[in-house]
């Protein structure tokens, strides 16, 4: 399998150190926010509108934390920004605001061809410690989960995901220190998604997950469509976003392994990263241009009511999504391969969420 490049100016204060991440950045089992706004520590809603020097790359919203990016695919949030995954080139970025670059901390060779490449990373529970983190990635021959650690080639964690001309996008997300969830693509064959004996269609347990490559993971959910994203509550469910030919959806894994329909858009908004909370559900639409923000019932973790839309039409096409240190939900645009790309395309932009339940932003 192909090399890791790692970036020399950041990368060992990244990935073999602790003290730029808290605890509640670098680790996926910590409380997470709430979007709501009774909550004693409200979100911070965003950098202050001020005015912006001109020129190349330098975009005048004040929301928008990096810019001139290739197509962005998954993100994480960390202490200080978010690790940010170029899906086409296999880089991933560490990005904290406009004033700073974007630095290189990792690039991995893909196949990012169709809706291929490096589609999501997330990092190892014990990050603090080990500095690994681990990605979804598309080769020349199948899709695979691979771990990262500085100084090595990458380590092959689940292959033989079957790969197609298109469904090669998958999802990765912790559900316990010792459990990786995999959702994996149809890889352009609905037909796969309901085979027993198939890894595409799937959300997929991991349990212990160690390099080799030979994994024997467990079916948890069959029949999935173009995979989305994977995202954690605090209230320990597992969401997940998938596009089918009817319609797009949001599903949630209980811990008690029950599996149900959250959401469901039959006009196809095109769902795709998502960011859980307490209250709710972010999901970021490509298609439709905007942030959904679904209202969760705290007890039955139901979504009885319509998504609200926040940022529509504002920044073009959205891919990736996760929760940012200050609160907000920070996302990225796939206008380059997706949509109409801008001057500053494609970019990562943080939107506050406001109330789950509540209005967006003018």
């Amino acid at each position: 399998m192909g090399r890791l490049a790692l970036s020399l100016a950041l990368g060992s204060a990244l990935l073999a150190g602790c003290a730029r991440f808290d605890d509640s950045a670098s680790s996926p089992f910590t409380p997470e926010p709430t979007f709501s706004p009774a909550d004693p520590k409200p979100p911070k809603q965003g950098p202050p509108s001020t005015t912006r020097p001109s020129g190349p790359c330098i975009d005048p919203d004040p929301a928008v934390v990096a810019t001139c990016l290739d197509t962005t695919a998954g993100m994480v949030g960390v202490a200080e920004g978010a690790l940010v995954a170029e899906r086409r080139t296999g880089r991933i970025l560490r990005v904290i605001d406009p004033d700073q670059p974007p630095v290189e901390i990792a690039r991995l060779d893909v196949d990012g061809s169709a809706d291929g490449g490096l589609s999501d990373i997330a990092l190892s529970p014990t990050y603090r410690e080990d500095g690994l983190l681990y990605a979804y990635i598309t080769t020349a021959s199948d899709n695979r989960v691979v771990r990262i650690a500085e100084g090595g080639p990458p380590k092959d964690i689940l292959t033989g995901i079957p790969k197609g001309a298109s469904g090669n996008h998958g999802a990765i997300e912790w559900a316990s220190p010792s459990q990786l969830l995999v959702l994996t693509g149809d890889a352009g064959n609905p037909g796969l998604a309901s085979t027993p004996s198939s890894l595409a269609g799937k959300l997929l347990r991991v349990n212990s997950p160690a390099p080799g490559g030979a994994a024997a993971p467990e079916v948890a959910v069959s029949g999935i469509g173009i995979a989305g994203d994977l995202c954690r509550d605090g209230k320990d469910s597992i969401w997940f976003t998938d596009r089918t030919p009817v319609e797009d959806r949001l599903q949630r894994l209980g811990p008690d392994g029950s599996v149900g329909i959250a959401w469901t858009w039959p006009d196809r908004p095109g769902v795709a990263g998502c960011a859980a909370a307490a209250d709710g559900v972010a999901v970021s639409l490509t298609n439709a241009k905007a942030l959904a923000i679904a209202a969760a019932d705290e007890n039955t973790r139901a979504v009885t009511t319509a998504p609200t839309l926040l940022a529509q039409d504002r920044y073009g096409q959205l891919g990736g999504a996760t929760i940012g240190p200050d609160g907000n939900v920070w996302v990225g645009t796939v206008n380059k391969t997706d949509g109409q790309p801008g001057p500053n395309d494609d970019r990562v932009v943080r939107i506050p969420p406001q109330s789950a339940g509540g209005t967006g932003p003018d």
